[in-house]
């Protein structure tokens, strides 16, 4: 009788879980103009924010590696966290929750495009969204340069934002290289203070 309860909570929760997941990368897929970029910070509101499933540190971890892979970013949060939260079936339900929206948008606009093309409304759109996007990546951007200059100094932040801004922007070199270079320093330089431990030791 109580494995039978245990068992009916279990899948009340996941049931609950796929909902949820369901739920919150639809919003992301419905809201995310912009492409990847204009996703993100939908899905740190989501993830972070509202359904604490990552933590803000776990989300730029998920964030900065999700960068260094191939594929759209925005498909690749979702079936981590998916999988994260309710294993196999999570990953499929987020990913597909992601995608579902723009397939449907993409159809209705692609069987009427001849006939609202000319509207001055539709041409409108893009250009009205963009500071929209533009002002919740300008947050993010923020809150991870606070978490950094918090966590490495503002000094060594500041240096590697703008060594990081010159590979990017004029050297031309592809942002999943530039994070990969990064996490294979952060993991082959040496701690200072467990140095000096490891000595005194």
């Amino acid at each position: 009788m109580v494995k039978d309860k245990d068992s009916l909570e279990e899948n009340q929760n996941n049931k609950r879980h796929q909902f949820h997941l369901f739920l919150a990368f639809f919003r992301v897929g419905i809201l995310g103009y912009g492409g990847g970029p204009g996703s993100i910070p939908l899905i740190h509101k989501e993830v972070v924010d509202k359904y604490k499933w990552v933590s803000d540190e776990e989300f730029g971890d998920i964030l900065a590696l999700g960068n260094t892979l191939p594929g759209p970013i925005a498909t690749k949060l979702a079936g981590y966290i998916g999988h994260r939260v309710s294993g196999l079936l999570g990953m499929f339900n987020a990913i597909f929750a992601t995608i579902l929206p723009t397939i449907i948008l993409m159809i209705v606009l692609l069987m009427s495009l001849s006939s609202i093309r000319d509207f001055d409304w539709v041409q409108g759109m893009t250009a009205a969204v963009i500071p929209v996007v533009g002002v919740m990546l300008a947050v993010l951007t923020w809150q991870f340069f606070e978490k950094a200059g918090k966590g490495m100094g503002w000094k060594q932040t500041i240096i590697m934002s703008a060594v990081v801004l010159i590979l990017l922007q004029f050297a031309g070199i592809h942002p999943g290289i530039v994070i990969a270079a990064l996490i294979v320093m952060a993991l082959f330089k040496r701690d200072p203070g467990r140095s000096r431990e490891g000595e005194q030791a």
